[in-house]
């Protein structure tokens, strides 16, 4: 994080990662140990260097490599969950459509957690999640007990706290459950997602919100996701003319946040300002980032702006 000051205003950085680490555990995947201990090795040497993101949001940390390796980051703060033992709440949902059907992992059973962490370079200072509903999931995304996560940090000279929200949604053909079925469970758990937030974000305070949205190239999903939240999207936010977002990485085409299933949302506080001024890949196969997962990182740095007059209150 940088800070600066200006024309009555004060200024910081925060960087975020969001990152699905494709921490599958077996038979879902084999053989991804040694690119998990070479994700752990990679974000210590950039936290060794000063170069690591301020903080990651991880998807996918099912195995016990995968766990390992987000531990071996070397961040001083770190929450995970929810586990495979979260109870979801009630929904008084209506079975989704089609046949729930057990050689697709539709069980009523949650073999793994959630898959998320959270990890900081600042202090975490409360936390909090949800598994989504027994009847929001479709196909062998049932297996998990996927959710959404909270991590809301201190940043030392920052009037108020962040609120950063991690999630992974109800996927498409790799649910292997019809389409129909699987984008009503994706429009459940998008809803869920925004109850939660509404709950639990606290007045004022900035929000980001990451993950892997398992929305590429379904206007469907987009429509769905839009008539909950009201965050903006970074990838739009950088498009618009005059942003001074500086695009590091390749777009393609009028929509590219149509081609990835990695995003970030952002809304200001009302004492704190948050827009992206930089976007970047990383582990995407460049020489100075090795390619270690079936996805890229994506890395947005936002400034945060206040007026000098409000009163510093961040700190451990």
């Amino acid at each position: 994080m940088t800070q600066a000051s200006n024309a009555g205003r004060s200024h910081a950085t925060l960087s975020v990662l969001t990152y699905n680490i494709e921490g599958l555990a077996w038979p879902a995947r084999t053989g991804r140990s040694p690119a998990l201990h070479a994700i752990g090795e990679q974000f210590a040497a950039l936290r060794q260097s000063g170069a690591a993101p301020d903080v990651v949001m991880v998807q996918e940390m099912f195995s016990g490599p995968a766990k390992a390796a987000v531990a071996a980051t070397g961040y001083p703060a770190i929450v995970s969950d929810p586990r495979r033992s979260t109870a979801s709440q009630p929904t008084g949902l209506a079975p989704l459509p089609g046949k729930a059907r057990l050689k697709r992992g539709e069980l009523g059973l949650r073999f793994m957690g959630s898959g998320l962490a959270i990890a900081s370079r600042y202090p975490i200072i409360d936390s909090d999640l949800r598994a989504y509903g027994k009847r929001s999931c479709a196909g062998f995304d049932c297996l998990a007990n996927k959710g959404i996560l909270l991590a809301r940090i201190s940043i030392p000279g920052v009037p108020t706290p962040v609120d950063l929200y991690d999630t992974h949604l109800n996927a498409r053909r790799a649910s292997r459950a019809p389409a129909e079925r699987n984008l009503a469970a994706h429009d459940r758990q998008t809803a869920e997602a925004a109850e939660f937030m509404a709950q639990t974000s606290r007045a004022g305070h900035p929000i980001i919100f990451g993950g892997d949205f398992n929305m590429r190239r379904s206007p469907e999903r987009w429509d769905n996701f839009s008539r909950y939240h009201a965050l903006r999207l970074v990838h739009q936010a950088c498009m618009a003319r005059g942003s001074g977002c500086d695009v590091k990485m390749s777009w393609d085409g009028d929509a590219p946040w149509m081609d990835t299933q990695d995003l970030q949302f952002f809304a200001g506080g009302d004492r704190v300002d948050v827009s992206p001024i930089r976007v970047e890949a990383m582990f995407d196969g460049s020489p100075a980032s090795p390619k270690l997962s079936d996805h890229d990182g994506f890395l947005v740095t936002y400034e945060l702006s206040w007026s000098q007059k409000i009163a510093a209150v961040g700190g451990c």
